[in-house]
């Protein structure tokens, strides 16, 4: 892999600052009472981030959608399926769905399906740092902080000190 482009800490930080200020703008007052859950494992950090910066009531949960997942054989993943961590109940909230990277659409389908397992939301609010071409199914992010326009050949990767790195498989 040949490393195309790294964007620092500080600059993923500024991102997930203007997502937490987007977010509520389109929650307006109610913005607190939401509930987050970030989607394991680069969804996850992004999820803590913003629940910080939004100050959010509950607790943020984790989403482990290995199960749900419809494309192994495709992306040569093999699956260790372990549980969610969903500390509220879903049941007619607001649900702020958080991932890395929104790249084909696969994932967000897996994690609204185990959602919907718990209980059925009031409604599903979609918030992902890197939004990149290549969609396969019909979902788009309700919030985003960049979007960017790569080839197939491309990968995004959120790294554990909260960089982002474009790369060229």
């Amino acid at each position: 892999m040949t490393l195309l482009e790294k964007i620092n800490p500080a600059g993923v930080e500024n991102m997930i600052r203007q997502m937490a200020e987007s977010l509520k703008l389109q929650l307006g007052s109610d913005y607190q009472s939401a509930k987050m859950l970030g989607i394991k494992t680069g969804g996850v950090l992004v999820a803590q981030q913003l629940h910080e910066a939004l100050k959010l009531e509950e607790e943020a949960g984790e989403l482990n959608i290995s199960f749900y997942r419809d494309d192994f054989s495709r992306i040569g993943l093999h699956p260790q399926v372990g549980a969610s961590k969903i500390p509220f109940s879903i049941e007619g909230e607001i649900i702020i769905l958080v991932d890395d990277v929104l790249y084909s659409g696969r994932t967000i389908r897996a994690a609204m399906n185990e959602i919907f397992d718990y209980g059925r939301p009031e409604k599903i609010l979609l918030a992902t740092l890197v939004d990149r071409t290549g969609r396969e199914l019909p979902i788009n992010a309700d919030v985003v902080g960049r979007s960017m326009d790569l080839p197939h050949s491309h990968q995004v990767k959120l790294r554990e000190d909260m960089s982002l790195e474009i790369s060229q498989r």
